[in-house]
């Protein structure tokens, strides 16, 4: 299954469960030697095996005792290797703001 916008996000948790699971199963590794080598119990990692919510930090101790933590970083790319950044009028944005909506409709200059 292709993970998009089109997914719930329970889908994409048990499609992620899923690939997780077979990924430590071609490692190979029980699920006591993974506990063992992430410091995350047992029960944790079976929970999130059938594809329940396990928490950011377990999810990142099971990525990294598993050697697969490196795969984050085509997750979310580092905006300062964006090719903008190479720019020379490249200045890093430091807040989000909305984008005001302007009025299009046209007037006469006396109507307000």
């Amino acid at each position: 299954m292709r993970i998009d916008e089109t997914l719930t996000e329970k889908a994409i948790t048990s499609e992620l469960a899923k690939r997780f699971r077979q990924y430590r199963i071609s490692y190979p590794m029980t699920r006591e030697e993974l506990a063992d080598k992430s410091m995350v119990s047992v029960g944790t990692i079976a929970r999130f095996e059938n594809g329940n919510d396990i928490g950011l930090c377990n999810f990142v101790k099971l990525m990294k005792a598993l050697g697969i933590v490196t795969h984050f970083e085509e997750l979310i790319i580092n905006p300062e290797e964006r090719p903008s950044r190479y720019l020379d009028t490249y200045k890093p944005r430091e807040r989000a703001s909305r984008v005001s909506e302007k009025n299009t409709e046209w007037k006469w200059g006396d109507e307000q």
